[in-house]
């Protein structure tokens, strides 16, 4: 795997999960100040407004809002399930604490992308769900339990 290659893009999601790290910590931070939901929409107001400095000003998106028609309803999930998402994380990492709640997440997120992988949801490569993957899963799992002691 050369940097370019795919070592290039574990890196990038490891910078994703350090960013995650931080957006839950911050984001419970903010709750305890202004309220859970109230944490939850500054959130992704913000979002949106870095958002839109992105795509109309500094005009880096590549793609094609008049196509969005030609997307599958569900598709268009993905807002609704980041406000569950903030909600879950803002929620859990005050009780947990940050290492326990985001271990459970990942847990939940590498779960649901084995089935993912398998099923080959979403138009997305199937990759069949092997023993090693299945240990690898049992054994985050472990150490999940383990953080909670």
């Amino acid at each position: 795997m050369s940097l370019s290659g795919g070592y290039f893009f574990l890196i990038i999601a490891v910078l994703a999960g350090v960013a995650m790290a931080f957006q839950g910590a911050l984001n419970s931070a903010l709750s305890k100040i202004i309220g859970l939901w109230e944490a939850t929409f500054l959130v992704h107001a913000s979002a949106t407004i870095v958002l839109v400095f992105i795509i109309f000003l500094l005009k880096m998106g590549k793609g094609d809002f008049a196509l969005y028609h030609k997307a599958p309803w569900y598709l268009y999930l993905g807002g609704i399930i980041g406000v569950l998402i903030t909600y879950g994380v803002v929620t859990s990492i005050p009780k947990l604490g940050a290492a326990s709640a985001t271990t459970a997440i990942i847990v939940g997120q590498v779960l649901t992308a084995l089935i993912i992988d398998q099923l080959g949801l979403f138009g997305l490569k199937e990759i069949s769900f092997t023993w090693m993957k299945f240990l690898g899963l049992i054994l985050l799992s472990v150490g999940a339990r383990l953080l909670l002691n």
